[in-house]
């Protein structure tokens, strides 16, 4: 496991969302209720970043041609057979980490794990 500091809690106020780069990878940070979720920035439509579309309580919209994600799960809303690329995620000491080697095609967020160290 690679886990790369990208952002704080600081950083990233609950229901925002914002774009980093880790390791070459463009990734899309979203924080829902204080949970950090991390998903490949690319829609898997037409690949448009999802940073340029919006974010509505739990659902992010595309900019492009409007497809609907669950920002907690990246579970796919309209359509419903679409879903996210997560990667693993983690929060150790107010800093967000990310793994982007650990990407979970279809199945949603990992839930972030809160250590102290």
């Amino acid at each position: 496991m690679a886990f790369h500091k990208v952002a704080t809690l600081d950083d990233l106020w609950s229901g925002e969302m914002t774009s980093v780069m880790v390791e070459g990878k463009h990734v899309l940070l979203i924080n829902i209720n204080d949970i950090i979720h991390a998903y490949e920035d690319a829609c898997p439509h037409k690949r448009t970043p999802l940073h340029a579309g919006s974010l509505d309580g739990t659902v992010l919209t595309c900019a492009t041609h409007q497809w609907e994600f669950d920002a907690c799960t990246g579970a796919g809303i309209n359509p419903d057979n679409a879903c996210l690329e997560a990667f693993a995620i983690k929060v150790q000491n107010g800093d967000i980490l990310v793994d982007v080697d650990q990407a979970q095609p279809g199945e949603g967020p990992v839930a972030p794990r809160r250590e102290k160290s």
